[in-house]
């Protein structure tokens, strides 16, 4: 069931779409200082999903490339738990803003990210996923097969 919450959230993240129709000009994708502030949760392309341990997460996604391989934004989750026994499934990259997370590797590994810091999982990866709530800047690379 956990694993399911992942692929949601992934299938969530990159199936929104925020790139140019091939008749408009492409342009590059801003967050902006009040954006970063938490106003970019009130855009009204937000998506938020109450998950199966009740935890609530808001995804505002700001880019997401033409062959939909790379897409970036911002996400707001509550206090969760997951653990991820299946690999990760894409490359990502969080800055936390707030919060933080603990990601305890399969080999019991463990990594603590606080706000002002940034990790990369790969999408290779599993482990636990662990953390009191936090808001980050993401950035994935899912490459379409």
């Amino acid at each position: 069931m956990k694993r399911r919450v992942l692929i949601i959230l992934c299938a969530t993240v990159l199936g929104g779409s925020m790139m140019a129709a091939s008749d408009e000009t492409v342009r590059p994708a801003k967050i902006s200082k009040p954006e970063l502030g938490g106003k970019i949760f009130e855009r009204p392309d937000v998506v938020e999903q109450t998950h199966a341990d009740g935890h609530v997460t808001q995804t505002a996604t700001s880019l997401v490339s033409s062959d939909r391989s790379f897409s970036s934004g911002m996400y707001k989750s509550g206090k969760t738990r997951i653990e991820i026994t299946q690999p990760y499934g894409v490359d990502e990259f969080m800055y936390f803003l707030e919060g933080g997370v603990t990601l305890t590797s399969s080999d019991g590994t463990e990594l603590v990210i606080n706000a002002g810091e940034a990790v990369t999982v790969p999408k290779e990866w599993t482990g636990v996923f662990e953390t009191d709530g936090y808001t980050k800047i993401w950035v994935i690379y899912s490459p379409r097969e």
